[in-house]
């Protein structure tokens, strides 16, 4: 079975770091591509066509959300784990409201994103 590719976005060098190993210890998924802001993860999206991108909601430049928002109006079908620190209610039910289905609250384990990953996959 060929891997699903995984577009990781996320201000933090240090998460990207973190989830690019959590995933290539997997034989399921590969990070194809790393963004660090919303306008990254809108570009590479479409140039890219991951399976799957993980983004996390505060970023500079454009949020996760906005750019969330702008990649499924583009395409609907998009699969997009919001990555959050918060937990915060408000900004999940605004991520529902866009069509974001699926979130993970930070600090994640591995288990965790990959359960995660593998239920968007489900869909």
């Amino acid at each position: 079975m060929a891997k699903k590719r995984v577009l990781s976005v996320d201000d933090s060098p240090l998460v990207r770091k973190l989830i690019k190993k959590f995933l290539s210890k997997t034989d399921d998924f590969e990070v194809v591509g790393e963004g660090s802001n919303g306008e990254e993860a809108v570009k590479l999206f479409f140039e890219l066509r991951p399976d799957i991108v993980i983004i996390d909601v505060t970023m500079p430049v454009k949020d996760g959300l906005e750019a969330a928002r702008e990649i499924l109006s583009k395409d609907p079908n998009a699969n997009i784990l919001l990555a959050s620190a918060m937990g915060d209610d408000d900004l999940l039910e605004q991520a529902s409201a866009i069509g974001i289905k699926y979130s993970i609250q930070k600090p994640f384990k591995q288990d965790q994103l990959i359960d995660a990953l593998n239920k968007i996959l489900e869909g």
